[in-house]
């Protein structure tokens, strides 16, 4: 205990202390002697930065309580151990210390949004890290935030858009499988299942834009409604 102390920066009672309110995961036992190692030393240099950002240890507590309950990388990505990205998915992961996602996010860290995000599945637990599903999704839900809108509000409406974005997805596979023939299965060619899925992959940039270019159209035509709506200028 001394020694992790010692690599900490930070007093044997305090480490007690800390082990107290729950704050680090029990260390390994050999008998009576227990055993630290650098995932321990990890959490305690993540309380002591989430503590200079003005965190108060109640605060950190709510917060290692959701983290240590939140999805695996595994369960995320349908994976056993590995954090990459599987081959299916086009959204690049991005790897966060609690710390750094405090610092994405300045102020908005809660335990509500933390758990709202887990559940959404934006963020994944590995180890002491977070892992979030997406860099483009953090970017901008971070581009959001800086502009003034509560994270809060950023993942209602990531929810909401989840609901639309997968009925969308729902009717393009629909009509692709619909009209594109199966190659048959037999032979030395790829199983049934395998095939079927190919043409949907092939043309999954087509469904992108399609939806790209619907949602800039319906931003238009809101953005000419308001205007429409605006009563004239004293120059009218």
């Amino acid at each position: 205990m001394e020694e992790l102390a010692g690599k900490a920066g930070i007093p044997v009672r305090t480490l007690r202390f800390y082990r107290e309110r729950k704050l680090l995961p029990p260390p390994r036992r050999e008998g009576r002697i227990a055993w630290y190692d650098d995932r321990h030393l990890a959490r305690l240099r993540t309380i002591a930065a989430l503590l200079e950002r003005g965190h108060t240890l109640n605060g950190i507590a709510d917060l290692v309580t959701t983290f240590e309950s939140g999805r695996g990388v595994g369960e995320l990505f349908g994976l056993d151990e590995d954090a990459a990205a599987p081959a299916w998915t086009e959204e690049t992961p991005v790897r966060l210390t609690p710390e750094a996602l405090a610092d994405h996010f300045a102020g908005e860290v809660t335990t509500e949004n933390l758990a709202a995000a887990l559940d959404l599945g934006y963020l994944a637990t590995d180890g002491e890290e977070i892992v979030h599903v997406s860099r483009r999704l953090l970017d901008v839900s971070a581009a959001l935030v800086r502009e003034g809108v509560p994270l809060a509000a950023v993942l209602q409406a990531g929810r909401q858009v989840r609901e639309h974005t997968t009925a969308m997805a729902e009717i393009f596979a629909t009509m692709v499988r619909s009209h594109l023939p199966e190659e048959p299965a037999g032979g030395d060619g790829p199983p049934r299942d395998a095939a079927a899925e190919a043409p949907l992959e092939r043309l999954r940039p087509l469904a992108k834009s399609v939806v790209e270019a619907e949602l800039s159209m319906a931003l238009d035509r809101l953005l000419r409604g308001e205007k429409e709506a605006r009563p004239p200028g004293p120059d009218a």
